[in-house]
């Protein structure tokens, strides 16, 4: 289907002025690719609307002129979510103007922020009422809470708090056909029939576009003791964290386990990063306690558990932080592991998760069968241990991987052996990144039918003509 662009855009600058429709493709050009770089697509315009109201008008222009639409956030993603397609005529619709508080209920602890609010800016503006909002990962100064809503991001506060599911009590959305749908409820308990944010939490764009949400905060926490600790494996992790728990109950805040390996890339592509203890073993966890409460000794307890971990063998050193300017650099080698990682070669990263019990047995088998069958390959691991999701990481050389084709061929090998590993010990092939553009076709492979039809039922209840974010999550 033809599409006059110029029409097109005078379409849309009479809603939110030409100045905020991109055609131009230099200015175009970042919109149009994930950060990685990986995928690229090629919409007709970037519009950048700044209300919901406008958000609305559009997609009725869109609907009217059957052009798809792309939700777009801080383009943080990791899975192509939100690039445009390449078989049909799109506009990416950017959320980033859509950035205002509009509420901070210190007494509900809840927050009410628009779709484009950064992160780091909701975290702040919690702690300025004394509250903290716990959804924390390494993009927090760029991603944005409409694409964290949207993929049902986790981050290293899910063993505690949950991820986006538990943490949005409720949702603005702009339909497929242009209506807006007030969900912003902060309540806790709504037993008045289906619980209808949860539609569009994790559905990448494909039902509606989030505008706003409300999020539920927590009281702030005054005190906390992180540490790294070494051990001998994975199920010594496993161990560790159950004791931690045993010992600590709910206050631990973060319990992250890397690899040597991985922290070795960190180091080595970190700017300056360095590692407080020798790495010496193949096995590192990064843990931090808290509470709200400033009469609890925090880096005690933690030292305290710590010495009854290493008499029961559960580990075999540890660096207890002395202060904030040392438990940053601690956990500057966790949110530093991305941006590392992509300086290191073509790297395959991935998100699935299975049941804590088996995570020995599944980081086994995907690594030995990474190593067996792609020459070359550092096979890396880091992720959140408590909550059974951890990342395997494949940094793929350049001089063995020289070629587009050739790195996509070994990411789509490297994405096989990690699905089938963990859907044969009772996992899912993504845990918190999503499945846009890049997981479709494994989706339909590894997901039941039946999940599959259901899926399929719903997205043509709400999106009939398939203009919502089209070729993500199910196949165009």
């Amino acid at each position: 289907m033809s599409v006059d662009g110029a029409l097109l855009a005078r379409r849309f600058a009479d809603i939110i002025g030409g100045s905020r429709v991109l055609t131009d493709p230099e200015a175009m050009a970042a919109f149009q690719q994930d950060w990685r770089g990986r995928y690229r697509g090629s919409a007709l315009a970037v519009l950048m609307p700044s209300s919901t109201q406008e958000v609305a008008a559009l997609v009725k222009a869109c609907v009217e002129l059957q052009v798809a639409i792309v939700p777009q956030g801080g383009n943080t993603g990791l899975t192509g979510g939100a690039v445009a397609p390449d078989d049909r005529p799109a506009v990416i619709l950017n959320l980033s103007r859509l950035n205002r508080i509009r509420e901070v209920d210190a007494r509900n602890n809840s927050l009410t922020v628009e779709a484009g609010c950064i992160l780091a800016h909701a975290r702040e503006a919690a702690e300025a009422s004394q509250r903290q909002f716990p959804l924390l990962l390494g993009s927090v100064g760029s991603c944005e809470i409409g694409g964290l809503v949207s993929t049902n991001a986790g981050g290293t506060g899910v063993l505690r708090y949950g991820n986006m599911r538990e943490l949005v009590l409720g949702l603005e959305v702009v339909l497929p056909d242009g209506r807006v749908w007030d969900g912003l409820r902060a309540l806790r308990k709504d037993n008045a029939g289906y619980d209808l944010k949860q539609l569009f939490i994790g559905a990448e764009g494909t039902l509606g576009i989030v505008t706003a949400a409300v999020l539920k905060l927590h009281p702030q926490l005054n005190v906390s003791a992180t540490a790294m600790v070494a051990l001998a494996g994975v199920r010594q992790a496993v161990d560790l964290l159950r004791f931690m728990q045993e010992q600590v109950g709910n206050r631990i805040e973060a319990f992250e386990i890397m690899s040597r390996r991985q922290i070795e890339l960190v180091l080595q592509h970190g700017h300056g990063l360095q590692s407080p203890m020798a790495l010496d073993s193949p096995w590192y966890v990064l843990m931090e306690i808290a509470d709200s409460s400033s009469q609890w000794d925090a880096v005690a307890e933690l030292e305290r558990t710590l010495e009854a971990a290493f008499d029961h063998d559960l580990l075999s050193d540890a660096v207890v932080a002395t202060d904030v300017a040392k438990a940053r650099r601690i956990w500057e080698l966790r949110h530093n592991l991305s941006e590392a990682n992509r300086h290191a070669g073509f790297t395959v990263s991935n998100d699935t998760s299975v049941p804590v019990s088996r995570l020995p047995e599944f980081i086994d088998r995907v690594t030995e069968r990474i190593e067996q069958q792609l020459a070359g390959a550092q096979v890396c691991h880091a992720g959140h241990i408590g909550d059974g999701n951890i990342h395997v990481i494949a940094v793929l050389s350049r001089a063995v991987h020289a070629t587009a084709e050739q790195c996509e061929a070994a990411a789509t090998q490297v994405n096989l052996i990690v699905h089938a590993a963990s859907v044969e010990l009772g996992g899912s092939i993504s845990a918190e990144h999503g499945i846009g553009r890049m997981h479709v076709a494994r989706l339909e492979r590894f997901k039941p039918a039946l999940d599959l039809q259901m899926m399929r039922t719903l997205k043509q209840a709400f999106d009939p003509m398939n203009l919502m974010n089209p070729g993500k999550i199910l196949r165009a």
